[in-house]
């Protein structure tokens, strides 16, 4: 099924569902805007519980307050300054705890995966693919940790370095984690998705152990020396997910050198999904 047209939504990152192209189902983009945490989580689990087989596939683009999420195994030990005046909100996503605010995309994956044939652990590969290409569409090197679902920062190609990776400030945050992932899986369908962080305050990172690991770093599109819109970045990365879900072949947002994923060394234990 081919997409419709697909213009940026107006400057309140709001708009009607747009079909996106996704192998022999197609996907509906939902920009949501502005919303709390806990009104995102209510609305993906109703849609969930009301899903008929016919119900289309659906990703919703969110921008949160600040908010802490602790996952379904999640240690409170983890949030390190309690009195941080920003809310847990306690879920039932795999993982520990991470932060969501603003400047940073949310993307929610409304996906039947029996439709689609498609395992857990295949689904959190694609989606992990969508970013790095997302990233890689913006000259930024990223790829997966072992054992750790999420996004870092890895070192340029040769390629991407002649081609205006900023290798300096590559080098500077060597395995910084720059997407966080985590799923929930009901009846066969997946809601919770992937974080991004594009232009945000990242100082309440320094609240948490990060997705359960003391120390990681997290960073964002900006610190990498990335001057992008939420918009633009949320649209490419709206755009790759259906591609990766979809199974079709990725286009130009592939890195140059035709490098997709690399592998960061993880220097701590493995942890589940975050």
């Amino acid at each position: 099924m081919s997409a419709t047209p697909l213009a940026l939504p107006p400057e309140t990152r709001s708009a009607p569902g747009t079909e996106l192209a996704s192998g022999d189902f197609p996907v509906t983009l939902h920009w949501r805007g502005l919303e709390p945490y806990q009104a995102s989580f209510d609305a993906m689990r109703a849609f969930t519980d009301a899903r008929t087989p016919d119900t289309p596939d659906e990703i919703w683009l969110v921008e949160h307050p600040r908010v802490f999420t602790l996952g379904l195994a999640g240690d409170p030990a983890h949030l390190l300054l309690a009195d941080s005046g920003i809310p847990l909100v306690k879920v039932d996503r795999g993982g520990q705890i991470t932060y969501h605010g603003p400047g940073q995309i949310v993307a929610y994956l409304l996906i039947d995966l029996r439709r689609r044939k498609l395992a857990v652990r295949e689904l959190v590969r694609r989606i992990e693919e969508a970013v790095i290409e997302t990233l890689a569409s913006y000259n930024l090197a990223t790829g997966r940790k072992p054992g750790a679902p999420g996004i870092y920062v890895a070192q340029p190609s040769a390629r991407q370095a002649e081609d205006g990776a900023n290798v300096r400030l590559h080098g500077l945050h060597p395995g910084a984690k720059i997407a966080a992932l985590g799923l929930k899986i009901r009846n066969g369908c997946s809601y919770h998705g992937v974080s991004l962080n594009v232009n945000m305050d990242l100082q309440p990172f320094l609240a948490i152990n990060p997705c359960g690991y003391a120390g990681l770093e997290t960073v964002d599109m900006a610190t990498l020396g990335v001057a992008a819109g939420w918009r633009d970045v949320a649209l490419t990365l709206a755009e790759r997910l259906a591609h990766q879900i979809g199974g079709l072949p990725a286009s130009a947002a592939q890195p140059q050198d035709g490098t997709t994923a690399q592998t960061v060394p993880l220097q701590q234990p493995d942890r589940p999904n975050d």
